[in-house]
């Protein structure tokens, strides 16, 4: 790990952050604050409740930082973080309200844009606009801890043993909540029948 060039880049700017050093945290934030983004989003559907989480947890890595020893690297400390503060407000967000189903970006898309992005005909761009509505129902549908390995896993593209690191977990929980978190997805989506007559 110590070989790693990025791992060792964090390293040397975590050490520079705690020693005092503004414009090394700064380097952090921008290095790191897209892929964050996208793992919040990913499991808000929201961008205003995004960029509010966004701003906490880094509140609370800047706060933490002092304690941070480097037993983990630094971004799975902090993919921890940010994953943990979006679970408990997703569970917050949960008690208060019904959780909106058709959020997309600005340009359109849902949450599983990284997945089904068309270029297709107007019909079947209505299809697939239809089953991104669909993906983005079913996620909703799953428990904040089962959104978060989705997330992780099939958007992010993080193998089993960093989610178990990240969460905190074994690999056998990671992959026991994937399996019943897919089957649910699948539950789900077994019922959206698209128009074959619009292709």
């Amino acid at each position: 790990m110590q070989e790693d060039p990025v791992y060792q880049e964090d390293e040397r700017l975590v050490a520079q952050a705690q020693a005092g050093d503004s414009t090394a945290f700064d380097s952090l934030v921008l290095k790191h604050s897209s892929r964050i983004y996208g793992l919040v989003f990913n499991m808000t559907n929201n961008h205003e409740d995004t960029n509010d989480l966004l701003q906490e947890i880094w509140s609370k890595v800047f706060r933490s930082l002092a304690g941070f020893r480097g037993a983990s690297k630094f971004s799975t400390w902090l993919h921890s973080i940010a994953v943990h503060m979006s679970i408990n407000f997703l569970k917050r967000r949960n008690r208060r309200q019904a959780i909106s189903l058709d959020a997309v970006d600005p340009d359109g898309h849902s949450p599983a844009e990284t997945v089904l992005i068309s270029h297709q005909t107007p019909r079947q761009d209505a299809n697939i606009s239809e089953l991104q509505a669909q993906i983005t129902a079913a996620l909703n549908q799953l428990t904040p801890d089962h959104r978060a390995v989705v997330t992780m896993f099939d958007i992010q593209g993080m193998a089993h043993a960093e989610i178990a690191k990240i969460l905190g977990t074994s690999e056998g929980t990671v992959r026991s909540r994937l399996f019943y978190a897919h089957r649910q997805l699948q539950n789900h989506l077994s019922e959206y029948q698209p128009n074959s007559s619009a292709l």
